[in-house]
C-alpha cells in the first residue's frame, strides 16, 4: 500500500492557505503602527507621509509569499543563518569508501 501525500498538505495548517498566527502578528503591528501614526502626525509634507506609512508598507512586504520558501521574511532569515553559519562540507563522494579501504591496508 502506497501513501501519496498532497503537495498542499502544509496550506492546510496556515491561515487562508498563506499566513501563520506570527506572520498576521507581525503584518497587524505594522498597520497599527501605521494608523497610530497616522492619528497623531500632521501630513503636510510628502517625506512624513513616506514615513507614516512605511512600518505597514514594510511588514506587508515581509509576510509577501514567495515560491519556495514561506514567505520574505523567511528569505531573509535563511540568507542570515547561510551567511553567518560555519560552512563546512564534509566529502562523502564516490571515492570516500575507497579511502577507508586504504586506511585499513
Amino acid at each position: 500500500m502506497n501513501y501519496l501525500i498532497p503537495a498542499n498538505t502544509k496550506r492546510g495548517q496556515l491561515i487562508l492557505g498563506l499566513f501563520r498566527p506570527s506572520d498576521l502578528v507581525l503584518f497587524l503591528c505594522g498597520v497599527l503602527v501605521t494608523v497610530i501614526l497616522l492619528a497623531f502626525l500632521p501630513l503636510t509634507n510628502t517625506w512624513v507621509t513616506i514615513l507614516v506609512v512605511s512600518p505597514a508598507v514594510i511588514c506587508g512586504f515581509l509576510v509577501t509569499p514567495v515560491p519556495y520558501y514561506h514567505n520574505i521574511l523567511n528569505v531573509i532569515v535563511e540568507m542570515y543563518e547561510f551567511f553567518t553559519s560555519v560552512q563546512t562540507y564534509h566529502w562523502k563522494g564516490w571515492c570516500f569508501m575507497n579511502e577507508k579501504e586504504n586506511r585499513r591496508k
